[in-house]
């Protein structure tokens, strides 16, 4: 579920930039990706913390029934923490893989150790959610926090972020570019993603320093694609009008049931 892929198409829609400032807001959004991805050649530890600490923010992002940062980064961890406490060794392999070295088992404790404060704080986001009538929402949540801790740590996380986390994104996407027709809206994504995996294949193209494992470079294309991401689309968050958060997109802004 590509939500990234329709950033550049909202970012023309919604930055207000002008031609020229479009171009230079595209190019530093690759520039972004392109130096992330370069991190994971030169400097993978960093990376991996860079990747870690961006997926709890922007997952955090999901609960906007929580006004304190800290709490919302702190249900983000969760998501990263539950599959730690569920599969230390497999979570830690990856991280190792991912990092080309022992820290990256230290980073898999780390979130071991974060993980009582951080599912707490979910269960409290859970409640909440409940209450307020975002049952749905909850009830989701609760299940793609079972399901990390208990399946495999990629099949887990591969079910929150397709069937929870991703189509949050889309639909507020596709409410903002609302006018644009549904073939579009189909090329549009597959031509980004496609354009997003090209362009790592050609990077990591004999480039030995990356990892051969298709799963840990998986996880290092998202790290890439994510850290642009999160920048434009809280820069965006700052531009949008009011309105769009209106009760008519209720679903995209707080997470709640359509």
């Amino acid at each position: 579920m590509p939500h990234g892929a329709y950033d550049i198409a909202l970012l023309a829609r919604t930055g207000r930039l002008g031609r020229h400032g479009l171009a230079l807001a595209v190019g530093g959004y690759v520039g972004i990706a392109v130096a992330m991805a370069v991190m994971w050649v030169v400097s993978p530890l960093v990376a991996l913390v860079l990747f870690v600490a961006v997926a709890s923010v922007h997952f955090g992002e999901d609960w906007t029934m929580l006004d304190e940062p800290l709490l919302k980064m702190a249900a983000g961890t969760a998501i990263i923490a539950a599959a730690a406490i569920g599969h230390p060794a497999q979570v830690a392999a990856l991280f190792v893989t991912m990092a080309g070295g022992p820290g990256g088992a230290a980073i898999a404790r780390a979130a071991i150790a974060v993980a009582p404060v951080a599912l707490l704080v979910t269960s409290v986001g859970i409640w909440v959610a409940w209450r307020e009538g975002a049952r749905e929402w909850a009830a989701a949540t609760a299940v793609a926090i079972v399901a990390l801790i208990l399946l495999p740590p990629v099949a887990g996380f591969a079910l929150f972020f397709v069937f929870l986390h991703s189509p949050r994104h889309l639909s507020e996407a596709r409410a903002l570019l609302d006018d644009m027709p549904r073939a579009k809206w189909l090329t549009t994504g597959a031509a980004m993603s496609a354009l997003a995996i090209g362009g790592w294949w050609l990077f990591a193209w004999r480039i030995e320093a990356l990892p051969a494992d298709m799963t840990a470079q998986a996880f290092q294309l998202l790290a890439a694609v994510a850290l642009p991401h999160l920048l434009l689309s809280r820069w965006l968050e700052r531009r949008l009008d009011p309105a769009v958060s209106g009760p008519g997109n209720e679903f995209c802004v707080r997470g709640t049931d359509p």
